[in-house]
């Protein structure tokens, strides 16, 4: 990336995200222009784009809009990121109008934005939906023609219920953002390979129950 400086180099015209053809001070250059060296470009006002920074991860974070500045010795611009503006909120939002009053839909319902917890809570049930639905066959045989479901089935089943009730109890108690974080972290031992697998990834295995599954 690089920086159109004014002639003043006080202010940045435009910022240059691939290179094209430029017009400057009247004079039209094409895009090999950008083949040139560093201070040949800096003779017609563009410098390079540097970054400093890194991205959050904006499933916890809200970042600030990235923010451009010009070096002090006019050689290059600085693109700052990944700087916080704020956590995301573990907890839902009963959302307000501009005059504080409830925000209602359409069918008079309050609009709710919701947090964290409540989201994962939301993905855990869906996971453990899908892990249960491919057995859905043997249930439907169970009813109609009163065939056993394999015990290992059962089993399995009855495991997956477990997994996610604790899962949602943990996501419940995370008292705290880094904490809610921890939940779906992996812990690694000094070799590189996973000690913990993090609590929200932590289901019964279907090793035995693959076979069962449509």
């Amino acid at each position: 990336m690089w920086a159109l400086l004014n002639d003043a180099e006080d202010a940045i015209e435009e910022l240059i995200q691939h290179p094209k053809t430029m017009v400057i001070g009247g004079t039209t250059y094409p895009r090999q222009m950008f083949q040139w060296s560093t201070s040949e470009l800096k003779a017609v006002g563009i410098v390079p784009v540097t970054t400093t920074g890194s991205h959050l991860d904006t499933n916890y974070y809200i970042e600030v809009d990235e923010a451009f500045a010009i070096a002090s010795d006019k050689a290059s611009v600085v693109r700052t990121i990944g700087v916080k503006a704020a956590d995301r909120k573990l907890t839902d939002t009963n959302e307000v109008d501009e005059d504080g009053d409830p925000l209602l839909d359409d069918d008079g319902v309050q609009v709710v934005t919701l947090g964290l917890k409540s989201n994962a809570k939301n993905k855990a049930t869906t996971q453990a939906n899908g892990y249960l639905q491919g057995f859905d066959w043997l249930i439907q045989r169970k009813v109609t023609a009163n065939t056993a479901i394999p015990s290992a089935v059962v089993t399995y089943m009855a495991g997956i219920r477990t997994d996610h009730g604790n899962i949602c109890t943990a996501i419940d108690g995370a008292s705290n953002l880094d904490a809610f974080i921890a939940l779906h972290n992996d812990t690694y031992n000094e070799d590189g390979t996973v000690n913990v697998v993090a609590r929200v990834n932590r289901w019964t295995d279907d090793t035995n129950v693959k076979q069962y599954r449509r």
